[in-house]
């Protein structure tokens, strides 16, 4: 079997046996940084003949799937799915899977610091003392403010459990509702438009989905308040970037800090602008994470081989 490996050069970096786990499987292992973009044709070159991809964030869509004639696994090196066409892949019998909640903890740590980064503007300040300009600023504390969570699995749950350290006022807003963790940390579930107005700082953890792709936009934006800050460990789909970049020239909200991008690599003003802190889809980009992923993936894949029940499925073979 032919197995290619479109995840980000780090991983493979930091975690060399991931691909030569792979390779003890007896696979035919090709391995392609994906951090850069890719070229479409260049794709569907590399597919024509595997049978297994491997994908952390390129796009797995109807055109690459039928550039894949031998594809028969597809699986993401992460949680969230929503690039790969998952819908079209089960008409085609290809199997997908993933694995949820590996990098759980990474992405809270990241929001978290995100959201302390935002509010005391420390890159800022950072590039100033490099370039030799010493000036005081003004920031916001995190203790004992109103934080709002919009998407409550396991990264939400995890960023309340970090929030009841600073003593911070947490609501939550999404489909998925565990009553049982909300009381654990207490949280309160409000409707969206209640969690915009009230919180000064929002972190975005909620899975895309074609139904609340670009929730944040220029109407939901108007409801927070301008002292507010956003911040997106999820997915850049979720956002309207024009109509952030207006919110944010505009002073209608205080900053943002995005890891997601509608693009990756970001290709508007929005990462430049000021009152932005900006990083390069890094919410699982850690050790542990990419450990616990890498053995699951490893498993998934053993077990695929030797037709066994697979793990995290998300389509059924």
């Amino acid at each position: 079997m032919k197995a290619l490996f479109l995840i980000r050069d780090p991983f493979v970096e930091k975690y060399p046996e991931l691909i030569q786990n792979a390779r003890n499987l007896a696979l035919d292992v090709k391995v392609i940084n994906s951090d850069r973009g890719m070229n479409k044709q260049t794709l569907f070159e590399e597919v024509k003949d595997v049978d297994i991809i491997v994908v952390a964030i390129v796009k797995i869509d109807k055109e690459v799937i039928d550039a894949a004639p031998n594809l028969k696994y597809i699986i993401k090196f992460g949680a969230g799915y929503d690039n790969i066409d998952v819908d079209y892949a089960q008409e085609k019998n290809i199997v997908v899977s993933n694995a949820p909640g590996q990098n759980a903890q990474s992405a809270a740590d990241l929001g978290f610091a995100l959201m302390l980064t935002a509010a005391r503007s420390i890159p800022m300040k950072d590039h100033e003392i490099k370039s030799s300009h010493w000036e005081l600023s003004m920031g916001y504390e995190v203790y004992n403010k109103r934080l709002g969570i919009i998407g409550f699995g396991s990264i939400g749950q995890a960023i309340a459990k970090r929030a009841a350290g600073f003593d911070m006022v947490v609501s939550a807003y999404g489909n998925y509702k565990d009553y049982k963790a909300a009381k654990r940390y207490d949280v309160k579930f409000v409707e969206l438009c209640d969690l915009l107005a009230t919180s000064d700082f929002i972190i975005i953890s909620t899975s895309l989905t074609e139904q609340n792709r670009d929730m944040i936009n220029r109407e939901t934006l108007s409801l927070m308040k301008s002292s507010a800050f956003l911040i997106n460990i999820s997915r850049g789909g979720l956002i309207n970037e024009q109509d952030l970049i207006a919110a944010l020239n505009e002073g209608e909200i205080k900053g943002a800090a995005l890891d997601v991008f509608k693009d990756e690599p970001s290709i508007n003003n929005l990462s430049k602008l000021p009152n932005v802190v900006a990083t390069p889809h890094i919410g699982g980009a850690t050790y542990e994470a990419v450990a616990n992923i890498s053995k699951i993936t490893i498993s998934n894949i053993a077990k695929f081989i030797n037709n066994e029940e697979l793990e995290y499925m998300v389509s059924k073979k």
